[in-house]
C-alpha cells in the first residue's frame, strides 16, 4: 500500500499530463489491481481488459481526485469498472436469453408452418385423380427418372411430361 505523500509528485505530475508519472503509478499499482480483477473474474484475458480500461479512467479522472487515500479513490474506479463488467455481462446474457427464444419460437412456428404445409398438400393430392397423383408421387416422392415413368406407363416421353406439368398446375391453383 503506497502512501500519499509518497504519490504525492506523481498525481501532481499525472494532473499535469506527464507521462512518466503515469508510467510510474502504473509499475505501483497494476499487480495489485490485476490480483484484484482475477480475484473477481478468475479469468486472465478479463482481467487484463478490466486493467487496462482502469488505467484509461485513470487518465481521464486524475483531476478529480481531490486528496485522501488514493488507493481507497483508485480501488473504488475499479469497483465501478467491475460492476459496469457484470451488469454489461447480464445485460449481454439476457440479449442471448432473448434471442435463444425468439429463435426457438420461430423454429417452432416454421414447423408448425411445414406442418401445416404437408397437411395441406396432402389434402390437395388426394383431390387430384389417381393418375397424376401416382406421376407425382412417382416423380418427387420416389425420385423416378421420366424416361423411367414413361416406359413404366407404355407411353411416350412428351404425353408423361405434360400430364405431369397438368398435374402440377392443378396441385399449385388447389394450395393457393
Amino acid at each position: 500500500m503506497a502512501e500519499n505523500d509518497d504519490l504525492a509528485p506523481m498525481i501532481t505530475g499525472c494532473k499535469k499530463g506527464a507521462p512518466e508519472c503515469f508510467s510510474q503509478l502504473v509499475d505501483i499499482y497494476a499487480s495489485r489491481l490485476f490480483g484484484y480483477f482475477y480475484r473477481l473474474t478468475g479469468d486472465n484475458e478479463v482481467s487484463d481488459d478490466l486493467l487496462s480500461e482502469l488505467f484509461v479512467k485513470l487518465v481521464e479522472k486524475i483531476s478529480s481526485f481531490k486528496g485522501g487515500s488514493f488507493d481507497g479513490w483508485l480501488f473504488k474506479i475499479a469497483s465501478n469498472i467491475f460492476y459496469d463488467y457484470l451488469r454489461g455481462k447480464q445485460r449481454q446474457k439476457k440479449l442471448l436469453e432473448a434471442q435463444k427464444k425468439q429463435l426457438e419460437s420461430n423454429k417452432q412456428k416454421a414447423q408448425q408452418s411445414d406442418n401445416d404445409r404437408i397437411d395441406k398438400l396432402q389434402i390437395q393430392l388426394k383431390k387430384l385423380d389417381v393418375d397424376t397423383r401416382e406421376l407425382i408421387m412417382l416423380r418427387f416422392y420416389s425420385q423416378v427418372s421420366f424416361k423411367e415413368i414413361a416406359k413404366m406407363r407404355s407411353e411416350p416421353i412428351g404425353t408423361t411430361l405434360s400430364k405431369l406439368h397438368r398435374g402440377l398446375k392443378k396441385l399449385r391453383e388447389l394450395m393457393n
